[in-house]
């Protein structure tokens, strides 16, 4: 159910500038809650105490890019609270520092769900990182996350937070190969 009011600062898990607001959904200084609610990329002010004031944001109504001050966010919003039209807008997002797909063949594509069963078309990524980075970004919001290689093959499932497939041991094993840069995630 979409909301109808205004989000404050009541509505965040977190305030201020001692804490870091860079891959969290924030809210943003609006008379409108629709167009409130952000997912910040980067920027010289998303960190904590910032050394400036700039941050990167995409809309989740939108997807459109914007530059706005750290002085406008109130805070991180609290995950229990996103709306699914912001889940689905937030699912298309690449993680930050993405490779360039016009010079990068992407390996996986990423996908999250709803509880309803309702997603958006996967997103393309290039390496195990961003593959990775893309479920540790949609892992506080979304109900289910799916990689898949390109075979559309699943090689990562998550339900809730917790690891459906592959089981927990195997990707210790995988995380520990990865650093030593032997195994590969098909």
């Amino acid at each position: 159910m979409e909301r109808n009011t205004r989000y404050t600062a009541q509505d965040c898990s977190a305030t201020g500038l001692d804490c870091s607001i860079q891959v969290k959904v924030v809210v943003l200084r609006h008379d409108s809650p629709e167009r409130q609610l952000f997912f910040c990329l980067c920027g010289n002010g998303a960190g904590v105490n910032p050394s400036g004031s700039a941050v990167f944001l995409v809309s989740l109504r939108t997807g459109e890019f914007a530059l706005k001050t750290r002085s406008e966010v109130i805070g991180i919003l609290k995950p229990e609270l996103l709306p699914d039209s912001a889940k689905l807008q937030l699912s298309q997002i690449r993680p930050v520092g993405a490779l360039d797909l016009k010079n990068h063949e992407p390996k996986y594509s990423g996908y999250s769900f709803l509880p309803d069963g309702r997603y958006a078309s996967g997103v393309w990524l290039c390496t195990e990182q961003e593959a990775l980075d893309y479920v540790e970004m949609q892992k506080p919001y979304q109900h289910r996350i799916m990689l898949c290689d390109r075979d559309d093959f699943c090689v990562l499932e998550l339900q809730d937070g917790k690891l459906i497939h592959p089981t927990e041991k195997e990707m210790e094993a995988f995380q520990q190969n990865s650093q030593d840069g032997g195994m590969t995630m098909t």
